[in-house]
């Protein structure tokens, strides 16, 4: 009896906001196999909304821009999947290149049962209506694996270190859809390249700021690069370099 009087004031204190997510994610796991024969279209949000039994009204709430909100929900939930496979992951033992490309393969971990999903989102987000959302999941998941790994960067470093892992996770992104050896190796070895590319960067970049002659560009009181700040938490959300947690 409790069981069920505990139900029941649970359903009564869900807000609408959580109506609306538990119905995206119903129509997004209803949607995932009609994605891979007719891509993030209006027919997949059609048949996920007779397959998850929503009701149409709710799942206009859920997704009214369309089936494009089921694709950003899609890589969402695999940045939260990919948050949590980090945090339960032992890293002590990783180099600290090593646990960055372990935050990109646990990325691509996360929805590799769903390949053709994100080949369709590729092609979705390359659309020029859709690219700037595109590039913002991108940035956000680099965003959130640096997060994880515990970066506390406040200057330039926040962006460029978000700027370059974006360019490693797209390229490797492409380079895993059309990988067909076993277990994605070539693909973690593709990745592996990349990374060690990065980390040549930043080790130039360290050399550049014992250069004197680009020590007074690179820090310093009033210097350019020292004005150049990570974005507070406080900051509004709709000014540049803002991601969205949810």
């Amino acid at each position: 009896m409790s069981t069920l009087k505990d139900t029941a004031m649970a359903e009564i204190e869900k807000t609408e906001a959580d109506h609306i997510e538990e119905a995206r994610a119903r129509l997004l796991d209803a949607a995932l196999i009609h994605v891979m024969f007719d891509g993030w279209s209006p027919e997949t949000l059609k048949m996920a909304i007779a397959d998850s039994g929503v009701d149409p009204a709710l799942a206009q709430l859920a997704c009214p821009r369309g089936a494009i909100d089921l694709a950003v929900a899609f890589h969402k939930r695999g940045d939260r999947q990919m948050v949590a496979a980090m945090q339960a992951a032992d890293m002590e033992a990783l180099r600290y290149k090593d646990r960055i490309a372990l935050g990109v393969r646990l990325r691509l971990e996360a929805v590799a049962q769903d390949r053709e999903a994100v080949r369709r989102g590729v092609t979705l987000f390359a659309l020029p209506q859709h690219a700037a959302e595109g590039a913002t999941l991108i940035w956000g998941t680099c965003d959130l694996i640096w997060n994880t790994l515990g970066d506390t960067s406040e200057d330039v470093n926040w962006y460029t270190k978000r700027a370059t892992l974006s360019a490693v996770y797209s390229a490797t992104v492409l380079f895993w859809l059309g990988d067909e050896s076993e277990d994605f190796t070539d693909t973690w070895a593709f990745l592996d390249r990349r990374i060690d590319n990065v980390m040549q960067i930043e080790k130039l970049k360290a050399g550049l700021r014992k250069n004197p002659l680009v020590q007074g560009f690179m820090a310093g009181p009033g210097r350019l690069l020292d004005q150049i700040k990570a974005p507070s938490p406080k900051t509004p959300t709709d000014l540049p370099g803002h991601i969205s947690k949810g």
